[in-house]
């Protein structure tokens, strides 16, 4: 029988995964509104929920830590950013340049998460022959 604390990290991996793809909705949202005025660039914080959650673990280990963490509420959460800051007169502070360089660190994050999952899953296949 196979301990179901190994599927641990991988709702780890899907919830971090879901975060990816919800910055690159919302990094995608920021570029289609680079001309609308007073709009201010939206981003996605998922990291600093995740290293919270470690953090807050009365565990030790890495595993216990992860076995502990409630991914029911580990999720991608939208902020504006620089709600405050803008460099354009029409209030708008969206750089199409910046988007594309967090769309491209983005879309390398998501791929190395799928490819953690793809690898995770293997292990289990392999296990299980």
């Amino acid at each position: 029988m196979i301990n179901s604390d190994v599927f641990n990290y991988v709702d780890v991996i899907t919830s971090a995964a879901d975060a990816s793809s919800l910055r690159n909705k919302t990094i995608a949202n920021n570029i289609a509104n680079i001309d609308t005025p007073h709009y201010k660039r939206q981003d996605v914080s998922f990291a600093a929920n995740l290293q919270q959650a470690l953090k807050n673990s009365r565990f030790e280990t890495l595993d216990q830590k992860v076995a502990s963490i409630n991914t029911k509420k580990l999720r991608g959460v939208v902020f504006t950013d620089n709600e405050a800051f803008s460099y354009r007169l029409d209030g708008n502070n969206v750089d199409v340049d910046t988007e594309n360089v967090y769309m491209a660190q983005n879309q390398l994050m998501y791929q190395g998460l799928t490819k953690s999952l793809s690898s995770q899953f293997e292990h289990f296949k392999a296990v299980a022959k």
